[in-house]
């Protein structure tokens, strides 16, 4: 709800000069109306077709269209402040000054080969994935799936215990209470020892839960902190944010997936119903793209960057395989969604099944219709989203999508107990995903991301059992249950319209 209000007041001077200029050519500028009117409708028809040459996602140029249609000047305005990525322009400068980090090591050809043949279209899709965020595929080693913050809060103070080179923390949300304060109290301890401890969360994500007093207080433990693209002002900072979540211990281990570092999470404390999320750890080779994913981002916001030598850290001794796993991330600042691309492609090579978890549910069209073409040719496609809300305007926007996909035979389930917060994919029971991403607008295309894909992993086999109790708690939404009126049509098309802003 706030993330909308901070768009409303972006909008309002627009709307405001558009009326101001309308009220001039009425009165002052009268002999000049004709002009004027003219030089407007030239304006919103360049715009127009600037936008139609440009490649966007459909739903995201179709809502700038009809605002440029509508209020020319004001619709051009708000499309300069807000819709071409211009605000992005400071992050990528701080990225783009960076040096380089060192070339990863990429043992991947291998795999590939290996992969390609059992599956050369996934290999192929995989690739692609590699290609795009330069992170490569990796050897599965050991992992453990959490269906619970509950269960990965214990795990994460253990693992933090066995520190001996470096912690790195980047969290949308920090919070203090029983979790953080725990995580904090090893962590400080570490850092006494000699462990490099290094703490990113981001300022708008935290904006009301921690503090600069609070990072400072950090700081005096012997901990760095940095908050990720600081809300110096409006313009450039209420879009890209950090919705990352990985904690990386010695380049050896890494814990990601949807909790936030915050009490609610770990159903410590009651908000919205029971609180379920989902995360994993994983150890070896994966880790260590971990490493690299949280550097990228650290090294610009300080002036004290991630050690070379941390990149390359040994993972120590190769377990079993466990199938592959591939980390990577979405960035706003590359021209397609990695994820939304990704899942696109899963869905068009999916044979027997594709379950979503996603507490947000505001696909791309491109998405929507990938969901739809699947369940139509037989696929049985499920999505689990909340049963309570935690944004009511965002939940309705959520149903606003239900139509469309049940009507395609699409299933989907609410979690009657509370908010459901989890995030990710499975396809056939062979491949999945586990990460950050909700099957929204903003994740796909607006932020930065981390997303782990398992092929043939005993993770998937742990997150199958999991959805499946999932959705025994679950009320299926059925489309009778829908009820449309022409009133909650119009409602919901406006939603529809408006959802990429959400």
């Amino acid at each position: 709800m706030k993330k909308i209000l901070h768009r409303a007041v972006a909008i309002v001077p627009a709307v405001l000069i558009e009326a101001l200029l309308y009220l001039l050519l009425f009165t002052w500028l009268k002999p000049w109306a004709t002009v004027i009117s003219i030089a407007l409708g030239v304006l919103s028809l360049v715009l127009v077709l600037y936008l139609m040459t440009k490649r966007d996602e459909s739903t995201y140029r179709i809502l700038w269209l009809v605002l440029v249609l509508t209020f020319p000047l004001a619709g051009a305005l708000t499309y300069l402040i807000l819709g071409n990525k211009h605000s992005m322009a400071p992050i990528r400068k701080r990225l783009e000054k960076m040096p380089p980090l060192p070339p990863e090591e990429d043992a991947s050809g291998p795999l590939f080969e290996e992969l390609k043949r059992e599956d050369r279209r996934l290999a192929q899709t995989l690739r692609r994935v590699q290609d795009q965020t330069g992170l490569p595929l990796r050897p599965g080693r050991e992992t453990e799936y959490y269906p619970l913050g509950d269960d990965m809060f214990p795990k994460m103070l253990e693992e933090l215990e066995k520190a001996e080179k470096f912690i790195f923390v980047e969290y949308l949300i920090i919070e203090n209470g029983l979790f953080w304060d725990s995580l904090t109290e090893v962590m400080a301890r570490k850092a006494a020892q000699g462990v490099d401890v290094r703490v990113m969360y981001d300022d708008l994500g935290s904006i009301s839960t921690y503090t600069k007093e609070d990072a400072e207080e950090l700081r005096k433990k012997g901990i760095q902190c940095v908050a990720f693209n600081p809300l110096l002002y409006v313009s450039g900072t209420l879009s890209c944010r950090t919705h990352r979540k990985m904690l990386i211990i010695d380049g050896k281990t890494a814990f990601s997936g949807g909790v936030n570092l915050a009490d609610e999470y770990i159903n410590h404390i009651t908000r919205f119903g029971h609180w379920k999320d989902i995360g994993f750890m994983v150890r070896g080779e994966a880790a260590r793209s971990f490493t690299r994913m949280f550097a990228e981002l650290w090294n610009a916001f300080t002036k004290d960057p991630v050690p070379e030598e941390y990149l390359s850290t040994p993972t120590g001794e190769a377990g079993p395989r466990d199938g592959l796993v591939l980390p990577y991330y979405d960035s706003p600042l590359r021209p397609e969604g990695t994820t939304n691309e990704l899942y696109i492609d899963l869905l068009a090579q999916a044979e027997d099944h594709a379950w979503f978890y996603t507490p947000y549910l505001l696909p791309s069209e491109a998405l929507v219709d990938a969901l739809v073409r699947a369940a139509r040719r037989g696929v049985d496609v499920r999505i689990i989203t909340p049963g309570i809300p935690d944004k009511k305007i965002v939940f309705r926007m959520t149903r606003s999508f239900y139509p469309v996909l049940l009507e395609a035979g699409v299933k989907i389930y609410e979690y009657t107990p509370g908010f459901l917060h989890a995030k990710a994919a499975l396809v056939d029971g062979k491949v999945g995903a586990v990460g950050t991403v909700n099957l929204d607008y903003r994740s796909l295309f607006l932020q930065f991301e981390n997303n782990t894909v398992f092929y043939k992993s005993s993770l998937l086999t742990a997150l199958k059992a999991d959805y499946l109790d999932t959705q025994s708690k679950c009320r299926e939404r059925k489309p009778d249950d829908l009820g449309l009126s022409f009133g909650k049509w119009l409602v919901d098309g406006f939603l529809r319209l408006v959802a990429p802003l959400c």
